[in-house]
């Protein structure tokens, strides 16, 4: 096990990340051209998040899965663990950024392992940090994946970087909350039942959850059952407000639930249970 590219931090919060950081793009700002030279390193089969969307709320880190494989220069050998670095991140726009570690999400703890002399098998994580790498809505779309490879002197020094695009892109998006509510509680069979509730996203600029305009389905599982129905759909208003009318039949529980769409996660309500008398 290579654990010694375990040493790379991943919260740009603390003291000695700030350092770190401060250092390489200290590096790169005056480091001679002959270290913007090629790696000879190759990164491949970039797998982030196993292929699914991140969805992130306002306050909670996420750490998304990341795997990739780096195949090794001639001359370098998987039994010096510290004599190259190889990590992925995300970028939006259509430009690479000329620094990554500050227009870009990054990786965090990340640990390879030698398949052979020449090739690793790596895994670890991104980390994301809502209130500090997202400063706004519009970075709900596609991410692009980018990649920082760096090789090391045996006194610490370093010897090349190279910043490179990398096949594949994942997408980023807000986090979706439903709420129900299904009233008069309990209610006659037959009688008409009120079921309303609210859709709303993660606001990455005010760090609030806000109301979203969309569509989502009503549907009712019978007490004793395992199993949710759709019985209606309905759109929200601009503020995410939901408000339909049923007949009450049997006893059961209700709840909304939403598909999501390419800029904001799914959402599910927790339910609500009805009395029918």
């Amino acid at each position: 096990m290579n654990a010694g590219r375990s040493r790379n931090p991943r919260s740009r919060r603390s003291g000695v990340v700030a350092a770190v950081a401060g250092a390489v793009v200290l590096t790169t700002l005056t480091a001679p051209p002959a270290q913007a030279a090629p790696t000879g390193l190759v990164v491949s089969n970039v797998v982030v998040n196993n292929g699914k969307p991140i969805v992130v709320g306002t306050k909670e880190e996420k750490e998304p899965p990341v795997t990739f494989q780096v195949s090794l220069p001639p001359g370098l050998s998987t039994s010096e663990p510290f004599a190259y670095t190889a990590k992925p991140f995300l970028y939006r726009g259509a430009k690479l950024p000329k620094i990554p570690d500050n227009d870009s999400l990054r990786m965090g703890m990340y640990t390879c392992y030698p398949v052979n002399d020449w090739n690793e098998r790596c895994e670890g994580t991104l980390f994301i940090d809502p209130p500090y790498d997202l400063e706004s809505n519009g970075d709900a779309t596609t991410w692009k994946v980018g990649l920082t490879l760096r090789l090391w002197k045996p006194d610490g020094r370093l010897k090349a970087e190279e910043y490179k695009k990398a096949p594949g892109s994942v997408q980023l998006k807000r986090w979706g909350k439903a709420t129900v509510n299904a009233s008069p509680e309990p209610v006659k069979k037959g009688k008409k039942l009120t079921v309303t509730g609210k859709l709303t996203r993660a606001d990455w600029v005010k760090h609030t959850y806000t109301g979203v305009a969309g569509s989502a389905k009503l549907q009712f599982r019978k007490k004793g059952s395992s199993a949710y129905t759709t019985v209606k759909t309905v759109k929200s208003n601009s503020a995410g407000a939901l408000k339909t009318t049923v007949t009450a039949s049997v006893d059961g529980y209700w709840r909304w639930t939403h598909n999501g769409s390419s800029t904001t996660g799914p959402a599910t309500s927790t339910a609500d249970f009805i009395d029918v008398r």
